[in-house]
């Protein structure tokens, strides 16, 4: 029984059962009358790291992170490395024009904006409880 508490103890928070390798970054979603915004938080990467598409209502965002910090002194070297691939797909609430999606990178965020069609647009029929 110790060996399973030991072993169940030296996961990380979060993670357990999971591979080291996964990595899933944060995702906000947020939908206004005219466009749908999606921020994606993916520290240390770069614009050409990110494979984004569209289908039907489907966004897929597909990255890969490749780190690597090197840091010699005279009484140590240090080499550190981080890598790792994700692919997050986020249902959309309604139709968007894909034409006009633009995404950019900045700080760490991939901010994704998808403007409505004619028909996401509709307003919605407001519902009185009684």
């Amino acid at each position: 029984m110790d060996r399973v508490w030991d072993s169940f103890l030296e996961e990380r928070p979060g993670r357990w059962g999971q591979e080291e390798e996964d990595w899933l970054p944060a995702i906000d979603l947020t939908e206004t009358s005219k466009e749908v915004v999606v921020n994606c938080e993916v520290p240390g990467m770069n614009p050409k790291d990110f494979d984004i598409s569209l289908t039907g209502n489907l966004l897929t965002i597909k990255g890969e992170k490749k780190q690597e910090k090197e840091e010699k002194k005279e009484d140590y070297h240090l080499i550190e490395r981080s890598y790792g691939s994700f692919t997050r797909t986020v249902q959309l609430p309604g139709e968007v024009m894909s034409k006009k999606i633009s995404a950019s990178y900045e700080k760490g965020v991939l901010r994704i904006v998808l403007p409505k069609s004619e028909q996401g647009q509709k307003k919605g029929l407001k519902i009185k409880v009684q």
